[in-house]
């Protein structure tokens, strides 16, 4: 094998000058010119090939970081969202009522009601005062909902509104009864002591006396007012929510899936807060309004 050097000159076009090169070849004097630069060829093609590997190398490690720098920006983004979320909650402040079923009647009487045994034993035991009016269905598995009426006699538009309440959180909404009775007592009328023989569960209460029947419209709006999710009749939309949707009954739907459309609708407000006002038994978008 014997090595030489040999001398190569390029133009630099930049600065106009030639560039001086030497490279250092050894060549196998047992091997003609030919199979010495096959052997040249050859090892050029190795090199292109490691090039084309490393070129393909950086590649892919330059979309893995592109990739790293894309996730660190979506889990940034999501952060943020669920931070103005969680501030938004916070800004709203929540009212020692808003931990039950709620609205304010389009008369501006507080009426709240529970969602199941327990919540219906607290609004009746703690919050029902002695001029309150207390409304429940005919049918077991209805809230009672209780209208705090501050010593003031509420008119038939507060009466309605609370009946209309009461019917769509009870079990003809979720056993998709069309209509339900509806009473009104007083305070005194309702107790928790059985008469002989007789057992009264929890969230459960005798009603005696005169009762006054209200047959009302089986249907429910949720709407929203700077933020805060409400829930009552047309009437209370009306008086007070910014845009609302009308639901009706459909056993089909799915709970998660309509407080989505809502909010969409509404362009604002929490899906737990939408979801706590969907009633029981499916319900779909009549219509709406303002949105």
């Amino acid at each position: 094998m014997n090595r030489f050097s040999t001398e190569l000159y390029s133009q630099n076009y930049k600065y106009n000058r030639p560039v001086h090169m030497t490279m250092n070849i050894t060549l196998d004097v047992k091997k003609t010119v030919e199979e010495n630069a096959q052997v040249y060829f050859e090892k050029s093609k190795k090199s292109k090939k490691k090039i084309e590997g490393v070129k393909e190398a950086i590649a892919l490690y330059t979309k893995k970081l592109e990739d790293l720098k894309q996730k660190e920006s979506d889990e940034l983004g999501a952060f943020k969202d669920m931070n103005e979320k969680i501030q938004a909650k916070k800004a709203i402040k929540r009212e020692w009522y808003e931990k039950f079923k709620w609205f304010i009647s389009s008369e501006g009487f507080l009426c709240i009601s529970g969602s199941d045994a327990t919540s219906n034993e607290i609004v009746v035991k703690k919050h029902m005062s002695e001029k309150d009016i207390v409304f429940h269905s005919e049918m077991s598995g209805s809230p009672f909902t209780i209208v705090k009426t501050e010593g003031k006699m509420p008119g038939k538009a507060t009466l309605n509104e609370a009946a209309q309440f009461t019917a769509v959180y009870s079990r003809a909404w979720r056993q998709g009864i069309s209509g339900v009775d509806v009473f009104w007592v007083n305070p005194d009328q309702v107790s928790k002591t059985p008469n002989t023989g007789e057992y009264v569960g929890k969230g459960s209460f005798i009603i005696r006396g005169k009762v006054n029947n209200i047959r009302p419209d089986m249907e429910i709006c949720i709407g929203i007012k700077e933020g805060r999710i409400l829930a009552g009749t047309r009437d209370v939309m009306k008086a007070y929510a910014e845009k609302y949707v009308v639901l009706i009954q459909d056993a089909k739907a799915k709970t998660s899936d309509v407080a989505k459309k809502i909010k969409h609708k509404l362009s604002a407000g929490d899906l737990d807060d939408i979801g706590r006002f969907i009633p029981s038994g499916g319900a779909k978008i009549k219509e709406s309004v303002g949105c």
